[in-house]
């Protein structure tokens, strides 16, 4: 058995999630018997939407071994302190994986790190994207806004002069309180539940959007894509946005907006590549 460990929660959204579901999918279809792992019970019913039929909740990195047996392959997408588990894994499992947390991260032990930027084709890539988003579709003329799938802090809200002064369409996130949806219901011209997602990010013309996978799913669709750099994020995301000609902008700036809205371009080097992610993956399982 292959676990997929993604870290989710209505404080860190279900990007983590999103990019399992889309790897955990084609290992299944390569004939590889996996599970999702994750950190509360909406990720899981979430999870369905995208694929997973079937996932385990458990509380944090360090609970991974309560399901794993020893002999099983693991997959690692979590920011976490492990607290020494890591290595644990690394011994019990026959193969262990995870995603790089920034450009400085290396190999601790025995694990595989999967890396945005791959210099060689020994490297697994850290960036997947479900297929679906790169079959063509019809457009509808629209900018659709997706902070992310939570909001904890209600940036939103905060930041309503920004939204009211331009139009946009509100992808809710999974982790929206019904009361804040009925706040933000007064600054957007339309509100879509969360449930759309998908159909949404594919056909949407523009796309803002604070998350990363968001960002690379609505351009792989051929959307104009701005991505809104909320925090200090690893450089390395900002120059693979860069690379792919997604804008990117510090905050919830009207004049920086405006600056970007219409420079984005069409081109991008995103392909399909989770089958080729998994027969990396198999091939260090199988030997």
């Amino acid at each position: 058995m292959l676990y997929y460990y993604a870290h989710t929660g209505h404080k860190i959204g279900l990007d983590r999630m999103k990019r399992g579901a889309a790897l955990l999918k084609e290992l299944q279809t390569q004939g590889v018997e996996a599970r999702l792992l994750v950190n509360d019970f909406r990720a899981g019913l979430a999870a369905k939407e995208f694929g997973i039929r079937d996932s385990v909740t458990i509380e944090t990195i360090q609970d991974i071994d309560l399901v794993a047996q020893i002999g099983d392959s693991l997959i690692i997408d979590s920011p976490e302190n492990d607290r020494g588990r890591l290595q644990k894994y690394c011994i019990e499992y026959k193969a262990v994986f995870r995603f790089e947390q920034n450009s400085e991260d290396r190999p601790r032990y025995t694990e595989t790190v999967l890396k945005l930027f791959c210099e060689d084709e020994s490297c697994i890539p850290a960036v997947i994207i479900d297929d679906i988003y790169f079959e063509p579709c019809l457009k509808k003329e629209r900018t659709l806004f997706f902070l992310g799938d939570a909001d904890y802090d209600k940036i939103i809200l905060s930041h309503k002069h920004f939204f009211e002064a331009n139009r946009m369409e509100l992808l809710l996130g999974h982790y929206f309180f019904v009361k804040y949806e009925d706040d933000l219901a007064k600054i957007f011209s339309k509100l879509h539940e969360a449930e759309e997602y998908t159909d949404l990010i594919r056909t949407s013309s523009r796309v803002v959007t604070a998350s990363f996978q968001t960002a690379l799913e609505a351009k792989a669709s051929g959307a104009e894509v701005i991505y809104l750099k909320l925090d200090e994020k690893d450089k390395n995301i900002s120059d693979y946005l860069t690379l792919n000609n997604i804008s990117v902008i510090d905050n919830l700036d009207t004049k920086l907006y405006e600056k970007f809205e219409r420079a984005d371009s069409k081109t991008h080097h995103l392909t399909k590549n989770a089958s080729i992610i998994v027969r990396n993956i198999i091939n260090k399982i199988t030997f």
